[in-house]
């Protein structure tokens, strides 16, 4: 029976492994495809390379969303692809893989494995459960709650990685070893969707609202205040955390609805644990210098033009010096993550850098040219959603933003809608794992699928338009912000 089951596994993965080989040849040998017109005349021709971009772009998708091969294997196979077929030269493809923002989520690692290794997560853990007592669904709201109100402080990243080995003493106390459960799932893919949600909010949640900030800056001469942001993104985001958690209490409701015993055998085990050590003390203690650090680039005009990466890092270096960790615990780092955020990277500077991401921008937003406004701007901010799934979504701001903010004056749309719509969908990529590293960081827990991650991401991303449509119609207007130019 057991092999009759791995025979079908096979054969799916088969399938899904040439079906994703047969579109890429399919798209790379096609005639060229035709070019897209913006609305002021401009001309965006679909070179040999943009449309094998596309191409390569599809089989990573396919690939990555069935498992075909270790996600971390397909990021390899996208660098290979690109120097194979000329899409790139090799030497492009694969320094990507070394980007700062892939060496940004080295550092949360690292940062992530301290914790766990000095047992600080379970001295968290612990005192998390106190708190929130034995309740299944109200431990996952207070887990909710925490990762996103950090998230208005650091990177969710960063938040992301703290979290995971929390998160993962507390699924232990669940009973049920590390085999995938309900709880398991609301738990991981729970900390993946809020720390997204709450990254929206701030400006020290993720590095595209600076970077959106300074587009829109330079495209309208307007600026985006420090303050402006939680102004109308703060119920946007703390609004779609609760429906995070109440979609997860309904269709991943925990089997136990409590843990019995739980609050006596956290008393046993804190009391085990005994007081906190020098390691914890400097754990914590480098942690808090690279979030006050990181807090202060918004402020601090020396810092300003320090990469995030740098200081990510410096945590990394505070914890070899002092030895908090040594060379074994390298072993502990999950590669496949870092492989595949490698990867991720580059088939996102893929797409831009042939211009197929902009050719696809144009052809998207020129459809809505004519539409209603609230079509348009729903579906500008449809296509950063889907495009933020695949590529970085600084990107995919930086791609459609010249585009559409072009467009919304033949519409009398105001600029600032277009900003915040965004800004909105390119921080809640909840269908694919090479989304957000939070996605990435979640999967490494073993609790669930990438197709069981898509399956409730794509409902999620329902409901994350609905509540955009809401504020851009009834929340903005009533916070003072311009939907409409004026006549």
């Amino acid at each position: 029976m057991t092999g009759t089951a791995e025979k079908r596994f096979d054969v799916k993965k088969t399938v899904f492994l040439l079906l994703g080989m047969g579109l890429f040849l399919f798209v790379y040998f096609s005639p060229p495809w035709i070019d897209a017109l913006d609305p002021s005349g401009k001309v965006f021709q679909l070179s040999k390379e943009g449309k094998a971009s596309i191409a390569l772009f599809l089989l990573a998708g396919i690939w990555w969303v069935f498992e075909v091969l270790p996600i971390g294997i397909t990021s390899i196979a996208i660098g290979v692809m690109q120097g194979l077929f000329a899409i790139r030269p090799a030497k492009e493809a694969f320094r990507d893989f070394m980007d700062p923002s892939v060496m940004f989520i080295l550092g949360s690692m690292v940062i992530g494995l301290s914790f766990t290794k000095t047992g600080l997560t379970r001295r968290l853990a612990y005192k998390m459960i106190k708190v929130m007592g034995d309740r299944s669904s109200l431990i996952v709201l207070g887990c909710l709650v925490i990762t996103a109100g950090l998230t208005h402080l650091m990177a969710h990243t960063a938040v992301a990685a703290t979290m995971f080995p929390l998160l993962m003493a507390v699924n232990d106390l669940y009973g049920e070893g590390r085999k995938p459960t309900k709880f398991g799932k609301s738990l991981f893919i729970g900390m993946a969707y809020a720390a997204g949600a709450a990254s929206v909010i701030s400006m020290l949640g993720s590095a595209r609202a600076p970077a959106a900030a300074g587009m829109f800056k330079e495209f309208t001469g307007r600026d985006v205040g420090f303050f402006d942001l939680p102004k109308y993104l703060m119920v946007v985001g703390w609004l779609m955390v609760f429906l995070i958690w109440i979609y997860l209490t309904i269709f991943l409701k925990p089997e136990k609805p409590r843990i019995e015993g739980l609050k006596e055998r956290v008393q046993e085990l804190a009391a085990r644990l005994g007081p906190i050590t020098k390691n914890e003390i400097l754990v914590i203690l480098f942690v808090s210098v690279v979030v006050c650090l990181m807090g202060l680039q918004s402020f601090v005009p020396v810092l300003k033009t320090q990469d995030r990466a740098s200081l990510m890092l410096i945590s990394t270096l505070l914890f070899f010096i002092f030895g908090v960790l040594t060379v074994n615990d390298l072993e502990e780092i999950p590669w496949n993550i870092i492989l595949l955020f490698g990867g991720a990277m580059s088939i996102g500077f893929c797409l831009w850098k042939t211009g197929a991401a902009q050719w696809m921008a144009v052809h998207w937003l020129a459809m809505f040219q004519k539409a209603p406004w609230i079509v348009f701007v729903l579906g500008i901010a449809f296509f950063v959603l889907i495009m933020t799934n695949f590529i970085m979504n600084v990107a995919a701001i930086a791609i459609s933003l010249p585009v559409s903010l072009v467009i919304s004056k033949y519409l009398g749309v105001a600029p600032e809608v277009i900003l915040y719509a965004s800004l909105v969908t390119a921080g809640m990529p909840f269908m694919l794992l090479i989304g957000a590293a939070p996605n990435a960081i979640a999967y490494e827990s073993k609790q669930f699928t990438s197709g069981e991650f898509l399956r409730h991401g794509v409902v999620m991303s329902v409901v994350l338009m609905i509540v955009l449509g809401l504020a851009v119609t009834v929340l903005w207007p009533l916070l003072g912000m311009p939907i409409l130019l004026k006549p």
